[in-house]
């Protein structure tokens, strides 16, 4: 989906449009899916993240500031939120050993905290620049990596047929995107 498709979708949805919306779910749901995938969640804890994303974007549909972006609004939200269930998961012990629960958690000391929150910012920051490059790439390679993305991956013969690309085109197509990427991301210090 593009940026004017979906800053047209998000305005006609802020409006009360149902059948935008369903268009914001169908075309921004693989990105959800493959932000929130790419952190190993639990299929409970994936599903719990991906439906929290929506409810946000829900939530936020009429203040968001440029409609446009709204997949990286999303992309951003869906990480955030799985960032959270992360560190929450890392603070649980579950145990029924009263010797354990007396324990000093030595993951709680505020040096701990810092360095934990250092590092999900220099995180942050790097999936932020991947998204603004992707951004930049082409509307092409935009497209065919989201489809590509998708949770479950589609078929090339499906994304052939979606795309209006060759079959024997997609895999060296792909290849030349994530060069470019790669490329930017590069140039830019981003890895």
């Amino acid at each position: 989906m593009d940026r004017t498709d979906a800053g047209a979708l998000v305005q006609a949805a802020a409006d009360g449009d149902a059948a935008a919306w369903k268009a914001l779910v169908e075309g921004l749901s693989p990105l959800v899916w493959s932000v929130v995938r790419a952190h190993r969640l639990s299929d409970a804890d994936a599903h719990e993240v991906y439906q929290t994303a929506w409810f946000r974007f829900a939530q936020h549909l009429g203040r968001i500031r440029e409609p446009g972006k709204a997949g990286a609004w999303l992309a951003s939200t869906a990480r955030n939120e799985c960032l959270k269930v992360i560190r929450s998961s890392q603070r649980l012990t579950l145990t029924d050993d009263p010797r354990l629960l007396d324990r000093v958690s030595e993951e709680g000391t505020p040096e701990q905290s810092l360095l934990d929150s250092e590092e999900a910012a220099a995180q942050s920051e790097r999936v932020r620049r991947l998204w603004q490059e992707f951004e930049e790439l082409g509307e092409r390679c935009r497209q065919l990596l989201r489809v590509l993305m998708a949770t479950p991956p589609p078929s090339y013969q499906d994304v052939s047929a979606a795309l209006g690309i060759a079959v024997g085109s997609i895999g060296p197509l792909r290849q030349r995107c994530l060069r470019r990427l790669r490329a930017r991301l590069e140039a830019r210090g981003a890895i």
